[in-house]
């Protein structure tokens, strides 16, 4: 379980930031690969593994 909360966590660190200081001037930086993309994809692993680690038959 520990695996899927680091990868969970991951991509929410690298959906982060983006932003712009100045309210006036838009940030294209928000549309990204690493935002739209990838972090989003991690977050839904991540949920998948956790679902899979609580599913799981224990070996005893």
């Amino acid at each position: 379980m520990l695996i899927g909360i680091a990868v969970i966590a991951l991509g929410f660190i690298l959906m982060a930031g983006g932003g712009s200081d100045d309210p006036a001037v838009f940030n294209e930086e928000i549309y990204n690969f690493r935002r739209i993309r990838l972090a989003p994809t991690l977050v839904i692993i991540g949920l998948g593994i956790q679902i899979y680690a609580i599913m799981a038959k224990s070996k005893k």
